[in-house]
């Protein structure tokens, strides 16, 4: 049965990766970012697509930046899986 005294707790990971082009959003986010493609350091790109603020989406990292994303699991691909940006690394 159910508890109310026991949490579940859920892990992530997280991981950086290079910005390498943009893809505009539609709907709501149209005119705005609706995801960015990412290079994985294993030189494999993916899409980031959740974790943006309104005004992260309105500006969004350019081309170059080097992002933290975070993530469940891998796939059985090994591509990250549930991604979702949390920030812009700014490396001294």
């Amino acid at each position: 049965g159910r508890s109310d005294v026991l949490l579940k707790v859920k892990a992530w990971n997280d991981a950086g990766a290079l910005v390498v082009a943009h893809r505009p959003g539609q709907g709501k986010y149209a005119g705005q970012l609706g995801a960015l493609r990412v290079r994985l350091p294993d030189g494999r790109e993916s899409l980031l697509g959740t974790g943006f603020s309104d005004a992260q989406r309105r500006n969004p990292p350019p081309d170059g930046a080097t992002v933290t994303y975070r993530y469940r699991e891998l796939t059985a691909n090994g591509l990250p899986r549930f991604a979702s940006f949390l920030r812009v690394r700014v490396d001294p």
